[in-house]
């Protein structure tokens, strides 16, 4: 007996294919009373529905879900790719047990526009409708939580069927579908704050700080990097949903656009930093003018995004795409500089790699070839984290490697700063020996001239140009001490002199100045003067000179007083109160604090109008700080000004030697023999004019310092006058060589004296260093050269004496 037909045998076959179908397709997942899980994953249980541009209600959907074809959900995977279409998804749960149960349902990203959330009784018929999504006011979502989270209430002894509606806008669709118990949850969104808190606060930190040094060093490559940290930030807050929660809840365009806008600007900083830290635009061409082709690409494919919506679908894949080329340009500038054996900092390298890690597999996930774990899921944070941390430490070799390039810097500097401070010394002794040759022979011609001629006319008008020599000489000396005084080489003397007598003749020279100019000159004098005092003659003589040179000429009519006051503070020290006064243009109050500053006068117009360097009482204060002393100045306009200064001085009860003797009307050194060793015709001639009048007296010249050395071998030389900047041999060369006994042993004592030009106090310490005698300064007055020649000779014979 045949029990089946064949018929009957097929049939029953393709009941079987259906059944097997339709519990695939329609599996439920059973809660009883030993599978009571704290969290579950429905993903294997759950089906779903691509319907295209089709929006349909949940009423036909849950009638006719069979027929429009559901697929089962990939095993281990959400990923419904990028898409803009509607999607359904079905799952069914049976609560089997007595009592009620309570889970939170976690379904769709939070960057996903809209999630609806239908639950069916299937006992009753009732539809419960939920919905979450960024598209919406955040207030308005289901469940306040940046995640898509919907509350399950499964009574004891039910039926129920989810459908999920889910819609974007082009972004990769995912539909985790994960149930987890209260506890399960907040333990869950416990430790996501824990890692997501480190993740940003890395971030934050980073940041700041690397905006703050860009601020401080001025280093573009700190700019682009906090920049891109910054960027980094924002995309990771958009996509974990925070920017929608906390600076966007409208749901608006902002929230819809910040991702992928966030992710191309991130893209392009990324580049933009790697290529100004590596430095490839110096070793390669075509790799930057790639990265600038991405740029443009990416500028563009921002410009899509804001003004071509219906393009958005597309922007997502090539978003990826374009961030996947950033990547891969960033590796071939590694490995092009690897390979020219130029250091790659490892920190960099090491950063990139965790980078390309964490984003290749997000991409991956984003493609659905990964699955979507919670480490799949970020994958970015965490790739990014461990970036930024590597990338800080190679930033801060950066910045190692900027200060060792600034102290380098600072060193040459240093150098360079030296170098110019010599040839700024070398110019000033140049400049002093050019202008003071021929001052030289200006001021000795016109005193010889004066003295000759008889004509009024004739010495008014040399007066005339011994006035002008004179401050001529006084610029040019200011200029030098300017000089001095900024390189700390100002030095004072202690000598003993006479102070009634230098100031009387300061004093006399003024005077005359005064009445030139046809101003009243008052010169009053009280108190006792001691006879001797010490300190630095000349420098004294500058003080009072400058002080009162600026009253004359700043005094166009009425008077100029000097006042000097001597008071006996003990038997060792006395203190001289020097006050200069006019009736001329004064100084305004708000000039009165910069007085003293360096090229400073009152103001403009009076430069003009009256010249000078506005050096004189910068150096007087200078000069009297120095000296211990005080100077205060009163002025009010168009009255006049008035100017006191206070310097103490030791007093010298009884001198050694009479520091001023009167010189006779006659010059003889009794038939001794100078050497002149100076290689100017004219200041030649001014020495020939001084010496000539010198009675028994030998000159013998020579053009350098190598004729002075071997004139010793034709001539008696008693003392030489010996320049110092000469050709073929100069006169350090010389005198070096004299001292060596190579002008013969008996002539190395000979006294030598330095009549230079070059007042610089370098040269002063070398002439004497080699073993000069005496140092003159050009314009050489008679006197004073007589008076030189006169003391070599008394130490000569000193020393004669005690041997």
């Amino acid at each position: 007996m045949q029990l089946f037909s064949p018929t009957t045998n097929c049939n029953t076959f393709l009941l079987f294919i259906v059944m097997m179908f339709c519990t695939t397709s329609h599996a439920q997942y059973v809660f009883d009373n030993e599978s009571i899980s704290e969290k579950i994953s429905l993903q294997a249980y759950a089906s779903v529905v691509d319907v295209g541009q089709q929006l349909l209600d949940i009423d036909y959907v849950q009638k006719n879900y069979s027929l429009l074809k559901p697929i089962a959900l990939k095993f281990k995977s959400d990923d419904l790719g990028f898409t803009d279409n509607y999607w359904w998804g079905k799952v069914s749960l049976q609560n089997a047990t007595d009592i009620k149960l309570q889970y939170y349902l976690e379904t769709a990203r939070p960057i996903t526009d809209r999630v609806e959330l239908y639950v069916v009784d299937k006992h009753s018929g009732q539809i419960t409708k939920s919905i979450s999504g960024d598209k919406m006011p955040f207030h308005e979502r289901a469940y306040n939580s940046r995640k898509t989270i919907f509350k399950l209430n499964l009574e004891p002894n039910s039926n129920q069927d989810l459908f999920l509606h889910l819609k974007s806008d082009g972004e990769v669709l995912k539909m985790p579908l994960l149930l987890s118990s209260a506890d399960s949850f907040n333990d869950s969104i416990s430790f996501e704050q824990f890692i997501f808190g480190i993740f940003y606060g890395i971030l934050t930190i980073a940041a700041i700080i690397y905006f703050f040094f860009f601020f401080a060093l001025k280093e573009s490559t700190f700019l682009y990097y906090s920049i891109y940290v910054f960027c980094v930030g924002m995309m990771q807050l958009s996509l974990d949903g925070y920017f929608y929660k906390y600076i966007d809840p409208s749901g608006g365009w902002i929230t819809q656009h910040s991702v992928l806008t966030f992710s191309l600007i991130t893209g392009v900083l990324l580049g933009k930093y790697s290529e100004v830290f590596l430095k490839i635009n110096q070793y390669n061409k075509l790799i930057p003018m790639l990265f600038h082709i991405v740029y443009f690409l990416t500028v563009l494919l921002i410009g899509i995004v804001l003004f071509v919506p219906v393009a958005l679908p597309y922007c997502y894949p090539i978003a990826n795409l374009l961030g996947l080329l950033i990547l891969s340009l960033i590796i071939s500038s590694i490995v092009f500089l690897i390979r020219k054996k130029i250091k790659v900092d490892t920190f960099f390298v090491t950063g990139i790699l965790f980078l390309i890690l964490g984003f290749g597999v997000f991409i991956l996930n984003n493609f659905g070839l990964l699955p979507n774990t919670f480490l799949v899921q970020n994958s970015s944070k965490f790739g990014t984290g461990l970036e930024i941390i590597f990338l800080s430490l190679s930033m801060a070799n950066l910045i190692r490697d900027l200060k060792n390039e600034k102290n380098i810097l600072n060193r040459l500097a240093l150098v360079r700063s030296e170098e110019m401070n010599d040839l700024k010394t070398y110019f000033l002794s140049n400049i002093s020996h050019e202008l003071r040759t021929p001052l030289n022979a200006i001021m000795n011609l016109i005193d010889s001239v004066s003295s000759e001629v008889e004509d009024e006319k004739i010495k008014k008008n040399c007066q005339v140009i011994k006035y002008s020599s004179h401050s001529l000489l006084s610029s040019v000396n200011d200029i030098l001490d300017f000089s001095k005084i900024e390189k700390k080489e100002l030095m004072l003397d202690k000598v003993p002199f006479n102070p009634l007598l230098v100031i009387e003749q300061v004093k006399n020279n003024a005077e005359i100045r005064a009445q030139d100019k046809g101003l009243e000159f008052v010169y009053v004098k009280r108190g006792a003067f001691p006879d001797l005092i010490s300190g630095d003659e000349m420098r004294l003589v500058q003080v009072i000179n400058n002080v009162v040179s600026n009253a004359i000429k700043f005094t166009s009519e009425g008077f100029v007083k000097f006042e000097i006051d001597s008071i006996l503070k003990s038997d060792t020290v006395a203190t001289m109160i020097l006050t200069v006064s006019d009736s001329g243009v004064g100084i305004s109050k708000d000039k009165m604090s910069s007085i003293f500053d360096s090229f400073s006068q009152h103001n403009i117009d009076n430069k003009r109008k009256f010249g000078g360097l506005g050096l004189g009482l910068y150096i007087v204060k200078t000069l009297v700080d120095m000296q211990g002393g005080t100077i205060s100045m009163n002025s009010y306009i168009k009255k006049g000004t008035s100017c006191v200064i206070t310097l103490d001085f030791e007093i010298i009860a009884q001198p050694k030697v009479e520091v001023v003797a009167p010189l006779p009307e006659v010059y003889d050194l009794d038939g001794k023999t100078i050497l002149v060793v100076e290689d100017n015709s004219v200041n030649q001639m001014v020495i020939k004019m001084i010496l000539k009048k010198w009675k028994n007296t030998q000159v013998v010249f020579a053009n350098n310092g190598q004729e002075g050395v071997d004139a010793f071998k034709n001539h008696r030389i008693d003392i030489v006058l010996m320049d110092l900047q000469m050709p073929v041999m100069d006169g350090y060369e010389a005198t070096i060589a004299i001292r060596n006994g190579e002008a013969g042993t008996e002539n190395a004592n000979v006294p030598i004296i330095a009549v230079t030009a070059d007042v610089m106090e370098t040269t002063k310490q070398r002439v004497f260093e080699i073993g000069m005698n005496d140092y003159l300064t050009k314009p050489v007055k008679k006197e004073t050269l007589y008076q030189a020649v006169q003391k070599c000779f008394n130490s000569v014979l000193v020393e004669h004496t005690h041997a």
